[in-house]
């Protein structure tokens, strides 16, 4: 079978070396992909966006089955356009794609199917906003209603910090004529929940935390993601079907009424207090980094869970984990998000990766004058699986402290929450 992976983070390096388990898989090929990929898969020189060049590609080379990384070519469109030249997709159609692509649209559907979630109201126009904002207390939740990269949510402790996050919404800072949600703030401890469906059939995965916040003690801006681990102590099996049939279920049942039909991930951000879940939001993809971490657990076989999926024939599947904890903490350039160097030189993956509970996933990487090059913001995952969190944790700071490059930063308390 020839599978192609279109994007190029850590998630995909992940998601490659998931896929390489399957001796079946004859060839894989990654759009555009990255220097990690290699070691699983041929990477092709071609934009994620460029969907011409990316047809023919598939057609050329007779590909069997796409997997869709991110969720900017999801949300415009790429599924539906190779499902029409008769090529199976893991990723949702576009219609689909709303429940991550409009903050709005999710918010509606679960208000109209009684999921739990927060109160919300929805502007566009700075003005209005600001006249409702100063009806509220503090801390304000503002999020951007459209794709924003996993950095389109401020939540300010004041009212000037909210007015500048309203600003830079309105003022395009996450794309044009991106509207606004001003949300109730929900006290909790968040978590990410994943599962696949193929339509009618929900298949749970596992759950993880993450850490948005760039520094230590979860303060400072938001980033796409500085670390995870997996599963998490919170996550009880009472817990998990709460989510699922408050949550997961009545979505599909919503998105049928509305007369989509959703075949993917499931990515539910939700927050959690007294054993209570409430939806924050969706994404329609796996989660990056947590992704990095989820798939080191897998016992299953990856290939099959995705077959199962586009085939529609995911009642029958049986998933297997390993009994053990896995932990994945973000390498990241001095400056992310804003500003930030792409021209250092990594060395020591190769030693850090002599332990065999680590594994480094690039994210940001180029090869440039045959050396590696840390070019993205957030630049590599060091990724460790253990018996306990405390001990990947420990495996995965002792191998980062292998791996050099200028303008290395981390957070040094990946997994607090677990160890508290």
């Amino acid at each position: 079978m020839k599978i192609l992976i279109i994007g190029s983070g850590g998630r995909e390096h992940a998601i490659s070396m998931a896929l390489s388990k399957n001796s079946n898989n004859n060839k894989i090929y990654a759009i555009p992909g990255n220097p990690g990929m290699l070691e699983y898969c041929e990477c092709i020189n071609i934009n994620q966006l460029q969907f011409n060049e990316i047809i023919s590609f598939i057609k050329k080379n007779s590909i069997d089955l796409v997997i869709i990384g991110p969720e900017v070519p999801i949300c415009e469109g790429l599924t539906d356009i190779i499902e029409d030249i008769g090529v199976k997709v893991f990723a949702p159609n576009m219609l689909a794609s709303k429940l991550e692509s409009s903050k709005r649209f999710t918010k509606e559907l679960s208000l109209d199917n009684n999921i739990p979630t927060s109160d919300a109201k929805w502007f566009i126009d700075f003005f209005s906003a600001e006249r409702y904002l100063k009806s509220l207390k503090p801390p304000y939740v503002i999020k951007a209603d459209g794709l924003a990269a996993g950095k389109g949510v401020s939540i300010s402790e004041n009212y000037d910090d909210a007015i500048i996050a309203l600003e830079d919404i309105f003022n395009g800072r996450f794309g044009e004529n991106q509207s606004v949600l001003i949300e109730e703030f929900l006290v909790g401890e968040e978590i990410s929940y994943f599962a696949v469906t193929d339509g009618v059939n929900i298949c749970p995965l596992i759950g993880a935390q993450d850490h948005k916040r760039l520094l230590d003690g979860d303060l400072g801006p938001n980033t796409g993601g500085m670390g995870a681990y997996c599963p998490p102590p919170l996550l009880s099996k009472n817990l998990e079907n709460k989510i699922i049939s408050h949550i997961l279920e009545p979505t599909l049942y919503g998105l049928k009424n509305r007369g989509i039909n959703y075949k993917g991930v499931l990515f539910a951000g939700l927050m959690v207090k007294d054993n209570e879940p409430k939806l924050i939001e969706y994404n329609i993809r796996f989660g990056d980094p947590e992704t990095q971490a989820l798939l080191m657990l897998l016992k299953s076989d990856f290939t099959e869970l995705v077959m199962s999926v586009v085939n529609e024939d995911l009642k029958s599947y049986k998933l297997e984990w390993y009994d053990q904890k896995a932990l994945t903490v973000v390498l990241a350039n001095d400056g992310y998000p804003n500003q930030y160097n792409q021209n250092e030189e990594i060395t020591g993956i190769d030693e850090a990766e002599m332990n065999p509970k680590i594994k480094v996933f690039h994210a940001g990487t180029k090869i440039r004058d045959e050396k590696l090059i840390a070019s993205g913001g957030r630049v590599l995952n060091v990724t460790s699986i253990d018996e306990s969190i405390e001990n990947a944790r420990e495996n995965a700071y002792q191998a980062i402290k292998k791996i050099n490059y200028r303008g290395k930063i981390y957070r040094e308390d990946i997994a607090w929450r677990a160890l508290v």
